[in-house]
């Protein structure tokens, strides 16, 4: 591993944007891979009916688990000891999960495969948006995380395309195959100076303690997670349970695939232009606020119109570019936190944030129950909640652009 000092970059086309951003389409896809061939990987180990659907759940959760395990393992190794070392390791243990996943045959097998890839893959946005931002010059480091994000959702819009022409332990194959390829590029990065000079200071490094150890820390902190759980309740609920939603409301002809593709470009296309805003208009705050505020009236938009296919298609997408603040979040997340303490939070944020959709399941079947409401009351009260939470969090923590990332928390 070369750690040798390095200038900061003012362009976002250099090896640590392209790795870092490759790690996340490779997160990205993996995740949403496991969605696209939960039905034909089951079916294909003998499962059927009913089994499909509490199987796949069980699955999904135990991936999850597994994500936000290896967030805080990650985090926290990759703020004592590089952020760059931690990479090497993760895409290793991810490469390995999916070899081996091509070769399951029982349901437990697959259960551990999914563990140990969720780990795998849990560092790759937090430690690689944090390498960028760290790499960057001040007032260029957005344009770096645009790139990031947006090759990460091509990467999810990638598994969706896949799912209609190769069978489900080649595509398995190809995700390893993938993570082999990144390990190989990754041996060509670098620790950023900022991390490398930040060395010589006595701060606790990668400490659970110390992030929880001041109550405005800990508030900023949850407010970060809060802010991206939107993302994972549009496409984890809305967009996953389409089909069940269609059936609901008597809608015959809607594809689940095409409602995730539609989402998957939404989100690509405004995490494009919300970078290019938050830069133009040199604010993170501004532009987080005015794209939560177009999620909003596109899920409320997506209610009011769910009782038509067609207009269910349109509205994934305009949900997916209201969700289009990724690569804006991630990096105000960043922004808000020490060196010291960088990786451990973005890694646990964006992961914690992907975890809370193992909450989010029960919260709207407990509503459903109580209130004796159908799927999509439930789904709506659901995301009035989270919605309004994100906000919150958003208009309550302070704006980060420009902010120096030449700092430790004491």
């Amino acid at each position: 591993m070369n750690t040798a000092s390095n200038k900061m970059y003012n362009s976002p086309f250099n090896i640590t944007v392209l790795v870092a951003g490759i790690g996340f389409f490779i997160d990205a896809f993996d995740l949403f891979l496991f969605n696209v061939y939960r039905i034909p990987s089951l079916k294909d180990l003998g499962l059927s009916g009913s089994e499909l659907t509490f199987t796949g759940e069980r699955l999904l959760s135990i991936q999850m688990a597994g994500m936000m395990l290896g967030g805080i393992i990650t985090g926290m190794y990759a703020d004592k000891k590089g952020r760059v070392t931690v990479l090497y390791g993760s895409i290793l243990l991810y490469s390995l999960a999916n070899f081996a996943n091509a070769f399951v045959h029982d349901v437990n097998t697959y259960a551990v495969i999914r563990f140990l890839a969720g780990v795998g893959l849990a560092g790759e946005l937090g430690a690689g948006i944090t390498l960028v931002s760290e790499s960057m010059s001040v007032e260029k480091r957005g344009y770096g995380t645009i790139l990031v994000a947006t090759l990460g959702a091509l990467g999810a819009v990638s598994a969706g395309l896949i799912g209609d022409f190769l069978p489900w332990r080649y595509a398995f194959l190809a995700a390893g195959t993938a993570g082999a390829i990144l390990l190989l590029l990754r041996l060509k990065s670098f620790e950023p100076t900022m991390f490398n000079d930040s060395k010589l200071s006595t701060e606790k490094r990668g400490s659970l303690l110390l992030l929880f150890a001041s109550p405005k820390r800990t508030m900023k902190y949850i407010a970060c997670i809060l802010m991206g759980i939107p993302i994972w309740y549009s496409v984890g609920l809305l967009i996953t349970l389409s089909p069940e939603i269609a059936k609901a409301h008597n809608i015959n002809g809607l594809k689940l695939s095409t409602c995730f593709i539609l989402f998957q470009v939404g989100i690509t296309s405004g995490d494009l232009l919300s970078g290019i805003l938050s830069q133009w208009f040199k604010s993170r705050k501004k532009i987080l606020v005015a794209f939560m505020t177009l999620g909003i009236l596109s899920t409320i938009y997506h209610f009011i119109r769910i009782n038509e296919s067609q207009q269910l298609s349109i509205t994934s997408f305009l949900m997916g570019l209201g969700c289009g603040y990724l690569s804006v979040f991630v990096t105000a997340t960043a922004e808000h936190f020490g060196i010291n303490l960088r990786v451990t939070v973005t890694a646990t944020v964006t992961n914690f944030m992907r975890g809370a959709l193992v909450l989010l399941i029960p919260l709207h079947q407990g509503i459903e129950h109580i209130f004796g409401l159908s799927l999509t009351g439930g789904l709506a009260i659901t995301g009035g909640i989270v919605w309004a939470f994100a906000l919150t969090s958003a208009l309550a923590l302070p704006d980060t652009f420009g902010k120096s990332l030449a700092f430790t928390d004491s």
